[in-house]
């Protein structure tokens, strides 16, 4: 949990958060990457990809009109066309990294949920399930931006972790790789998990939601400043830029001794 205010405002209050370029870019890519594949092997090819930017996009602004306002209407089309040749760089880049002609996935845009023992459930969308001949399972998701540095990989692989500790406790199966493709710059990250790595992630999630269920009960969020909180659409209700957050409409349960003086 990157901030935990910023969970609240999504999750608790759902405060709108106005869609954005690159995000959007990101969906579109994804919907083409995964439509390419319902093509036969040998039309799997860059062109043909590419031709598939302009019908995604129809499809996204028919399901969400609200997109058409990343767009300014007094540029002629230049905004849009510039992004869209931008998102076809993306999609022709993925032919750099991966052959889709040797795919045959087993799953896209994957729907999987469990139930861990506690009663905690995990749910999550997989971009791409790939299933060797020996049985054994690839999951693989595509990223829109850039490879992180080497120091921050880890909280990069965190989310594939979770994938597979997702797919392992739904299938009784350990993902023999996890892969992300960096289409932005061009890289490939890879991990082998193995079952001492996902019960890592089991119990750093226990604690996670533990954390979450506390501040639920008691209001307590609080915002963590980083460079990120530039883009935030909620400045205006954050205390880190003098907002103040709306009312908190959940019950508030005081935590035992909260009300105590200081060494009582």
């Amino acid at each position: 949990m990157q901030c935990p205010l910023l969970y609240r405002f999504r999750v608790i209050d759902k405060l709108p958060e106005k869609p954005s370029a690159a995000a959007t870019r990101g969906t579109l890519v994804h919907a083409v990457l995964e439509r390419l594949f319902d093509h036969p092997a040998a039309e799997r090819t860059a062109p043909v990809a590419k031709a598939l930017v302009p019908g995604q996009w129809d499809r996204l602004l028919q399901a969400k009109p609200e997109l058409a306002e990343l767009f300014p209407e007094g540029d002629e089309g230049a905004g849009l066309a510039r992004w869209l040749t931008e998102a076809e760089a993306l999609v022709e880049r993925w032919f750099t990294l991966e052959d889709p002609t040797r795919l045959e996935p087993v799953e896209r845009e994957f729907f999987v949920e469990t139930e861990l023992e506690s009663g905690l459930r995990l749910r999550g969308i997989i971009d791409r399930v790939d299933v060797a001949p020996s049985g054994e399972v690839r999951i693989v998701d595509y990223k829109t931006g850039k490879a992180p540095r080497p120091e921050y990989a880890e909280g990069a692989l965190f989310q594939m972790k979770f994938y597979a500790l997702v797919v392992w406790r739904l299938k009784q199966v350990v993902p023999r790789r996890l892969q992300l493709v960096y289409l932005g710059s061009g890289d490939v990250l890879t991990y082998d998990p193995v079952v001492a790595d996902l019960e890592r992630v089991e119990r750093k999630l226990h604690a996670l939601w533990e954390a979450i269920s506390e501040a639920t009960e008691t209001g307590d969020w609080r915002p963590r400043p980083t460079k990120l909180c530039g883009w935030c659409d909620h400045q205006a209700v954050c205390p880190e830029f003098g907002g103040t957050p709306p009312a908190y409409p959940l019950v508030i349960t005081p935590r035992p001794g909260a009300d105590r003086p200081a060494g009582s």
